[in-house]
């Protein structure tokens, strides 16, 4: 069992917890994952690592409320503790040399955040853009500006509430164009992440994506997280789940990311309406 320790709500839908995992966080890295599952009944779903100490024994995850499952970990509170995690699990992010762009969409700056800070405590120079729907989604801006200074941040948010109005690609393709990128992360939802791969590939700069596909037992046994990767199959959760974003299918990996939406609403919709003290 793991005690949860803090729990931070970022939004009606999104959350952060950390919990108490010493062993874990002994061994954590930027851009690894962990599996949670909130209780006997409950399905497994991945998590990145968002943050860790193993000084004092703890690891951070940022979820959104989105099907039955997250919906049971946000009713979880302070003291309440987690049937099973498991962790870390993937490969770290590979941080080669030169100027970085770390991008982040979304709930996807729980993972840019670790990636930019190791970039940024190995010496790298780093640009961080940061991309939400609105302002109130827009997570960890007091984190990245603890670690870049505010000419190295960009913000931009689809209805303008603030930063810039628009999307990721337009500072990525300006500071591209200014020659401050020689390499690129991305991570968020696949519509950003094929985009931003697109706008890096029209000028021959180098980019990783962190994929997020469906898991099931995140040790590569059940498949379920199959990317294709130039022609190839791949297993996010042990090949990944970092990749080179030029050679991902991104048409496939949206099609599978959508293959349950049905079943997780009407899941989702069961669970808000008995809420039983079982959580089946």
């Amino acid at each position: 069992m793991y005690k949860i320790l803090e729990k931070t709500r970022f939004s009606d839908k999104v959350f952060k917890f950390r919990i108490e995992a010493p062993e874990m966080a002994k061994h954590a890295h930027a851009g690894q994952f962990l599996m949670v599952r909130a209780n006997e009944y409950g399905e497994r779903v991945p998590f990145t690592f968002a943050d860790w100490n193993p000084e004092e024994g703890w690891v951070e995850f940022i979820f959104m409320v989105i099907g039955k499952t997250t919906a049971m970990l946000s009713d979880l509170e302070v003291g309440d503790c987690i049937q099973d995690v498991t962790g870390p699990l993937g490969h770290p992010t590979e941080m080669g040399e030169g100027t970085w762009i770390v991008i982040g969409g979304g709930v996807g700056l729980a993972i840019a955040f670790p990636v930019a800070r190791q970039l940024v405590a190995t010496g790298h120079e780093v640009h961080a853009i940061m991309g939400a729907r609105t302002k109130d989604l827009l997570l960890l801006e007091e984190q990245f500006r603890t670690i870049l200074d505010d000419d190295h941040i960009h913000i931009t948010t689809d209805d303008g509430s603030y930063g810039e109005q628009g999307v990721v690609t337009a500072p990525e393709e300006r500071l591209i164009q200014a020659g401050k990128a020689d390499r690129i992360f991305c991570v968020g939802p696949v519509p950003m992440m094929k985009f931003a791969t697109l706008t890096a590939q029209k000028y021959g700069i180098p980019i990783i994506a962190s994929l997020n596909p469906i898991m099931v037992d995140g040790t590569g046994m059940c498949g379920c997280c199959r990317v294709e990767i130039d022609g190839e199959t791949k297993f996010a959760c042990v090949d990944g789940p970092d990749f080179d974003a030029t050679k991902v299918d991104w048409n496939d990996l949206r099609a599978r990311q959508a293959a349950y939406l049905t079943e997780e609403g009407q899941s989702l919709k069961a669970y808000e309406e008995v809420r039983c003290a079982c959580q089946r």
